[in-house]
């Protein structure tokens, strides 16, 4: 079910070097460190990994290969405010054999009874804390809500499936997603301006002192009227 390991050539970095330099010949710069490794500056081909960053993510263990081979997590990227481009990033270089702890993106799948019919889906969860080797690291972890048939259902951690050999310190109590009555319903719980009421009423007790056209207390004025 995995996809072979994809690789990422490195450089290593000179330390006084400027990034715009590196930035300049269309290259990226990085770091990466571990447990067992020292923080190295490197730079990367920012078409490259921007390539292997779509279908890798944070969760998806790669190799990085330039002056040595190291098997690594991207943990860390920076992206520019404006335009968005990664300008930087993290590798942590993992220990062969070792769990790793990761947080992997939960992806929701299938169709709800529930939503279906007006409910409305809350998400409460988007990423899962768990715990792997990095053979059975997985690239995300599955939710299937076609289960949440009725308004107040919900799914909880201990209801997800996990693959083979993932565990998660998350309570199996703790609710991933969840389906609440239609917003028309809730509303009516939101707090109201309490000052707003009180014109409202003021309002209406106006209009209650100056009678209707067309009714008993309207014609009596023009009945004393008749009398003189």
């Amino acid at each position: 079910d995995f996809s072979p390991m994809q690789t990422l050539a490195f450089k290593t970095r000179k330390d006084k070097e400027k990034l715009s330099a590196v930035r300049a010949r269309g290259e990226m710069p990085a770091v990466f460190y571990g447990r067992l490794e020292k923080s190295t500056p490197i730079s990367v081909s920012l078409g490259n990994f921007k390539k292997l960053f779509r279908t890798a993510g944070e969760s998806t263990v790669i190799s990085l290969s330039g002056d040595g081979e190291h098997e690594a997590l991207i943990h860390e990227v920076q992206f520019h405010p404006v335009t968005g481009e990664p300008m930087h990033a993290d590798f942590y270089v993992i220990e062969k054999g070792k769990a790793l702890e990761v947080d992997v993106p939960l992806e929701f799948i299938g169709e709800s009874p529930a939503v279906k019919s007006g409910g409305i889906l809350i998400k409460v969860m988007h990423e899962l804390p768990i715990s792997a080797l990095p053979k059975d690291l997985p690239h995300n972890i599955e939710v299937d809500i076609s289960v949440l048939k009725e308004i107040g259902d919900n799914i909880s951690v201990g209801g997800l499936k996990l693959p083979e050999g993932v565990t998660t310190e998350s309570g199996l109590e703790e609710v991933v997603v969840s389906v609440a009555a239609p917003k028309e319903e809730v509303v009516e719980e939101v707090p109201v301006d309490l000052s707003a009421i009180e014109v409202e009423k003021k309002g209406k007790k106006d209009e209650e002192g100056a009678p209707e056209a067309g009714t008993a207390e309207a014609a009596k004025p023009e009945a004393k009227t008749d009398k003189k």
